[in-house]
């Protein structure tokens, strides 16, 4: 599903889904298969990357919510010269990240991300969660 997102939106080069406590759960890449970010358009090795990178904004994003008391996080973007991250909220505190190129329409992006979570948010079950750990291969 995630392939697809990257496929059929203009601009998306890598997306990633990140568990609520930071672990990858499913990446729009082969992670076996690390590419220079002139290749992707994206951080190097971008699966890998994406989903630290998704985690790690997602919590600093929370925290500030929690500071200021601006309730819960439903999205955030980053934009940069070389290119875009949109990280959006979906059920359960897991968090949804895309890299896009730097002139992608991000209204288009965030829509058919929406539409992402709207479908598959609810599919990421503690249960399938637990499964998508257990077969992610750890570093040794």
């Amino acid at each position: 599903m995630l392939t697809r997102l990257v496929e059929e939106v203009p601009g998306v080069t890598s997306v990633a889904v990140v568990s609520a406590d930071g672990l990858p759960l499913l990446s729009s890449e082969d992670a076996d298969t690390p590419r220079p970010a002139a290749a992707t358009g994206g951080p190097q090795g971008a699966t890998a990357d994406l989903a630290t990178i998704v985690s790690g904004l997602g919590s600093l994003t929370n925290g500030a919510a929690q500071l200021m008391e601006g309730g819960p996080v439903r999205q955030t973007l980053v934009a940069m010269e070389s290119g875009n991250l949109l990280v959006m909220s979906i059920s359960d505190g897991s968090l949804l990240g895309a890299w896009t190129e730097p002139d992608a329409d991000m209204s288009t992006v965030t829509y058919h991300m929406a539409l992402f979570v709207g479908r598959a948010g609810h599919l990421l079950t503690p249960e399938l969660r637990a499964e998508l750990r257990s077969a992610t291969p750890r570093p040794v």
